[in-house]
């Protein structure tokens, strides 16, 4: 199935981060274009956002983490994590997983 997908797994527990908000845009001439906003479920996933017309080009994913850790009364220095990628063969499906702790992040292109 093509499309975008991510997760969030919060490094520090070992859990999956429910209840983040994440966005996706796409990169155009005119600038960025919102194309779906949604929170993570108790598996701390997104199965899929929401693409009117899937086509190549420049993406972004933005979590707003620092809600998340806030609710869990901890502060954290990155207050969202931006993810810039680019999605070449639209027949693919491209899942942009994210660990998370209060002071550091990573990410790779998942399957």
């Amino acid at each position: 199935m093509a499309g975008i997908s991510t997760h969030i797994l919060n490094a520090s527990l070992g859990k999956p981060a429910a209840g983040v908000f994440v966005e996706l845009f796409k990169q155009t001439s005119q600038g960025d274009v919102s194309v779906d906003k949604q929170l993570t479920d108790a598996d701390g996933r997104i199965k899929a956002f929401a693409i009117d017309s899937f086509t190549p080009g420049n993406y972004q994913l933005i979590f707003h983490i620092a809600d998340y850790f806030q609710s869990m009364e901890v502060e954290s220095f990155y207050p969202r994590v931006c993810i810039d990628f680019k999605v070449s063969e639209i027949q693919q499906h491209y899942h942009v997983p994210l660990l998370i702790s209060p002071f550091s992040y990573s990410t790779y292109r998942g399957s």
